[in-house]
């Protein structure tokens, strides 16, 4: 989830590196083909490098396993609802989607994971998705800070065979991360997805406050925050943030991690 508009302005409003990559390609294939003076072989160049670019993620959709309905469904409402109306920066792209959502089903089952938690849930696409691959007597604690969208989420998990083991915390994550360490709980897999600024802090609390298993799994999302850490130029507050936790983590002798080029960039961390 990621809390800050595109930098390519377009009404798709794509929110990845690739999504990012692909809008500007086809952006240039368009204003060249109009130029005469523009070689044939150098505009069907371009054309097949949009293929390549537009057509990676939708390829990739297509040959993973289908989400379930209540997650389309979810998806869908999410799609519809207006969300500039409200305050806070939401937006529909700050939803995991089918891909990552699969993606972290799978590291639930591949870890054996019976509690997860999510500190920063939106509409709670990833929290349900996550629930889906708990065995019954598994369990989410999905942390959010705005009470409406905790809300929205509840109802779309009201409507899930799954939703009963999703159980939501509303408040600042910092607190709901305190509040759970001061319980004495531990889980086997954590989704960091909330403001981008607190991501140091939340990983930090996560592997110092006891409420990461032994052999548990984080997964922190957005880390490559549309290309704003590695790309020359100005970056926005969300992108500087982002640099600065990847740098933090790569230094850390802690833990390790790889960085992932799903979607937004998915890091998985370790301890050593």
């Amino acid at each position: 989830m990621s809390r800050q508009p595109s930098r390519f302005t377009e009404v798709s409003r794509p929110v990845t590196p690739l999504g990012i990559l692909a809008a500007g390609l086809e952006h240039i294939s368009g204003q060249l083909e109009a130029h005469d003076g523009v070689t044939a072989e150098l505009k069907s160049e371009l054309r097949g490098l949009c293929a390549l670019a537009g057509g990676l993620d939708p390829y990739v959709a297509r040959c993973t396993t289908p989400e379930s309905p209540a997650l389309a469904r979810l998806a869908e409402l999410t799609q519809a609802e207006d969300w500039g109306r409200r305050s806070g920066g939401l937006e529909q792209g700050m939803l995991s989607g089918h891909v990552e959502g699969q993606a972290l089903k799978f590291l639930v089952r591949l870890s054996r994971a019976r509690r997860v938690l999510e500190v920063g849930m939106f509409t709670g696409y990833s929290a349900l998705a996550m629930a889906e691959a708990l065995p019954d007597d598994g369990e989410v604690v999905a942390s959010e800070v705005d009470p409406y969208v905790a809300e929205f989420a509840r109802r779309c998990f009201d409507a899930s065979p799954s939703g009963a083991k999703i159980s939501v915390r509303v408040g600042p994550a910092r607190t709901t991360l305190e509040e759970l360490a001061a319980a004495g709980e531990s889980f086997d897999l954590v989704f960091v997805d909330a403001d981008k600024a607190g991501y140091t802090h939340y990983v930090n609390t996560l592997l110092d406050a006891g409420l990461l298993a032994a052999d548990g799994l984080i997964c922190v999302d957005n880390t490559l925050m549309q290309g704003q850490p590695y790309v020359p130029g100005e970056t926005t507050a969300n992108g500087a943030a982002i640099a600065a936790f990847n740098e933090t983590l790569a230094d850390d002798p802690r833990v390790e991690q790889v960085l992932l080029p799903l979607r937004d960039g998915l890091t998985l961390i370790r301890r050593v």
